[in-house]
């Protein structure tokens, strides 16, 4: 009867090293945001609507999931870059691109001390081709 006692405890914890290391080891963060507008992201017009954003890693370069409805839309390289203070709430940072378009080029995330600054097609294709981006 000890032993059966034993045995349980012992497999009880086990289970919880497991759980815990599994835990530790996932290192995917996500984060919400949404267009007011139909906006680009990463050469792709993307509807207005509600997104996620998912990485994974601490930086400084991160590749970014963009995803809507369970469907990864892009993928996109960014910068994770540390802040000051915690962001006060989701927020999707827009800038004028070539020909008028809207393309995405920062996203911070509500509680969160890092923001993401994206790299827009052109400057992934010079990281894709060997030259530093500095």
């Amino acid at each position: 009867m000890k032993s059966s006692l034993f045995s349980k405890i012992m497999m009880l914890t086990f289970a919880l090293a497991l759980a815990t290391s599994a835990f530790a080891a996932n290192d995917t963060h996500k984060g919400n945001f949404q267009f007011s507008s139909p906006t680009q992201v990463n050469g792709k017009e993307l509807p207005s609507g509600e997104y996620v954003a998912r990485w994974e890693g601490t930086g400084p370069s991160v590749k970014v999931d963009i995803i809507r409805d369970g469907k990864v839309l892009t993928t996109v390289t960014a910068q994770l870059v540390n802040l000051d203070q915690k962001a006060d709430e989701d927020a999707a940072e827009v800038q004028n691109g070539a020909g008028g378009s809207r393309e995405l080029s920062v996203l911070r995330f509500s509680g969160k001390k890092y923001s993401l600054t994206l790299s827009g097609p052109s400057d992934q294709a010079k990281m894709g081709s060997g030259d530093s981006a500095k």
